[in-house]
């Protein structure tokens, strides 16, 4: 395993470690004078690093998303660290580990994978069930399901993250129908295993987590909606007003056009889904930023997905003397 991460980068201190490139680029100082700058990374964040001088022969070998060693000089700048580069290179192969670089869930995922097939299974209506499982249980489609992030940086942006944004809708999508009985739960599972197939060719996952040509040009929506209806179609006798129904599932389920929905919600399913899917994502960036160590007790880091940092309510209990539990039913929600 590598040190130090990148999250242990928070006093001023010399390092030699790796790192994965995210951005390069040749800037020029306000004098003119031209330096290289890089982002650079591993599974716990990421952080932007300068080389002032004689970076021309090592800069001109170096890409995004190589693997590079460094010896650089962590400096605070406006209470955020940063690197200044004095030796750079390109990290031979059996230097790294990927798992050092790209962030995972801490579940197992071939559990994760056999609760969603579980899941799939439950769907009562035939052609639903045939569709979802034969999507699932196809060679091409299950490895990347395991592995996919959810997102590149929105929520569940890990290694795993989409199983888990999935199940998480599962669950909910059961509660919701035995809530409001007049929902299809049919509809609202398949919805939830099939909304963000197209992820896992929108977005690329292999050294770091960014978007493939593909997915830049197209879009998961659009990706996931050609893909599905192909299955559909692949189903002899698949009813063509279920497969319509299914399809706008598909397209309405960012809910507004602003946020890249062709259609608004116009069926009960699709409206609840869409808010069950916002619930789930926003919650999920909500509990990474008060994961991460802000500097603050009582503040969260600043979620650049949801615009605020939110307060730590435990601790700010604690130093207001009332106890969590008389407040919340369940502090841990919160953590």
């Amino acid at each position: 395993m590598k040190t130090p991460f990148v999250t242990d980068l928070n006093t001023e201190q010399s390092i030699t470690t790796f790192f994965l490139v995210h951005e390069k680029e040749i800037r020029n100082t306000r004098e003119g004078k031209p330096y290289l700058r890089l982002e650079l990374g591993d599974r716990s964040g990421t952080i932007e690093a300068r080389m002032w001088d004689q970076f021309d022969v090592v800069a001109k070998d170096i890409s995004r998303d190589d693997f590079v060693k460094v010896n650089a000089r962590v400096e605070i700048y406006r209470n955020r660290p940063q690197l200044a580069l004095l030796q750079l290179r390109l990290a031979k192969p059996e230097e790294i580990d990927l798992a050092d670089f790209l962030p995972h869930t801490k579940e197992n995922v071939e559990k994760l994978f056999a609760q969603l097939q579980e899941f799939a299974a439950s769907i009562s209506n035939p052609w639903l069930n045939k569709l979802v499982t034969g999507i699932i249980s196809d060679p091409a489609i299950a490895p990347k399901y395991k592995r996919a992030p959810a997102a590149k940086v929105m929520h569940h942006a890990y290694l795993g993250g989409l199983i888990e944004h999935v199940l998480s809708l599962c669950g909910l999508a059961k509660q919701a129908a035995a809530h409001y009985p007049e929902l299809d739960v049919n509809l609202l599972l398949t919805a939830a295993i099939l909304h963000d197939v197209g992820k896992l060719d929108e977005l690329c996952y292999d050294r770091a987590i960014g978007y493939t040509v593909e997915g830049q040009l197209l879009g998961h929506i659009l990706m996931e909606f050609e893909t599905v209806s192909k299955a559909m179609d692949a189903i002899e006798g698949f009813p063509a007003n279920l497969k319509t129904v299914v399809q706008h599932l598909l397209i309405s389920h960012h809910g507004q056009y602003e946020f890249g929905s062709p259609k608004l919600p116009m069926i009960r399913e699709a409206l609840v889904f869409h808010y069950l899917d916002d619930l789930d994502s926003k919650l999920a960036a909500a509990r990474a930023a008060l994961a991460l160590d802000s500097g603050e007790p009582e503040w969260s880091a600043y979620s650049g997905a949801l615009g605020r940092k939110f307060l730590r309510l435990d601790q700010f209990l604690k130093s207001t003397g009332a106890k969590a539990e008389e407040n919340v039913p369940n502090p841990k929600l919160f953590q």
